[in-house]
């Protein structure tokens, strides 16, 4: 034993390790760059015991001694930890489901939706489009160190909500309703080139209709609007990789400030 360190420093140390532990495990079940179901259960665990390694030290966290006066109280805060870890990795995910709904909104508006994919991430079938972007989403949050910004958001986390304090009854509710609004808003952003493009087609099979009632406008049309689609998704694909970079930093930012909640 450490000269330095006597009995009950040892024991903080070691519920301080292992709080930190969850909350870094529940960031890591949530966040889905890290949800992948190729990464192994096994993998998952030890990396948030690594993690908290790193960043206790980094970020100058210290235990209170609250959470070890009872054994009930202290899985009181280890579910305390798992939660904000979980609304942190949640919250931040914003950029990769909107860019995975605007490619659903593509599909459906192009007729690919009648040919769907299974997802292994959440186990349901998806649009190939939806999966094309979510797959670029998770590349390019890679290239751009999001992963990274998301182990700083939670050693930052650690100096607003210290481990071992109790609750302060600040408790204001998970806000699901701005996080739906700013997927929804954020998809329509990156499909509306696309939107436009397969209305003005639409306009103008409806003129072709009329002009020509021979021309089978329902066998050109979908045809027509995949290609209209593929074209302007090709073109502007570089302006929506942009939108979610700038997305990025301000969605984990939006994920620290609402896991607050558990002030």
């Amino acid at each position: 034993m450490l000269p330095f360190l006597t009995g009950n420093a040892y024991v903080s140390l070691m519920v301080m390790h292992f709080m930190v532990s969850v909350r870094m495990l529940g960031l890591i079940m949530s966040a889905s760059v890290f949800m992948l179901p190729s990464v192994p259960n096994t993998v998952k665990f030890w990396l948030a015991i690594a993690l908290s390694i790193v960043i206790i030290p980094a970020s100058g966290a210290s235990i209170t001694g609250i959470a070890m006066t009872s054994v009930p109280l202290m899985i009181l805060m280890a579910a305390r930890e798992f939660l904000i870890g979980m609304v942190i990795g949640f919250a931040s995910s914003v950029p990769l489901y909107a860019l995975q709904t605007s490619g659903d909104i593509d599909g459906t508006l192009m007729g690919l939706n009648m040919m769907n994919i299974f997802d292994p991430t959440s186990q349901t079938q998806v649009s190939v489009l939806a999966q094309m972007k979510y797959m670029l989403a998770i590349w390019f949050y890679l290239h751009w160190d999001g992963h990274i910004l998301l182990v700083r958001a939670l050693a930052e986390s650690l100096k607003f909500m210290p481990v071992g304090v109790p609750l302060g009854g600040g408790f204001e509710g998970i806000p699901l309703v701005d996080w739906a609004q700013k997927i929804f808003v954020l998809a329509m952003t990156i499909s509306l080139p696309i939107f436009g493009s397969t209305i003005l087609a639409d306009v103008g099979l409806g003129f072709v209709a009329r002009t020509v009632p021979q021309l089978n406008v329902f066998v050109l049309g979908i045809p027509l609007k995949i290609a209209i689609g593929m074209f302007v998704l090709l073109t502007v694909l570089p302006g929506a990789v942009d939108v979610f970079h700038r997305e990025i930093e301000s969605a984990v930012s939006w994920a620290l400030e609402n896991a607050l909640f558990l002030r």
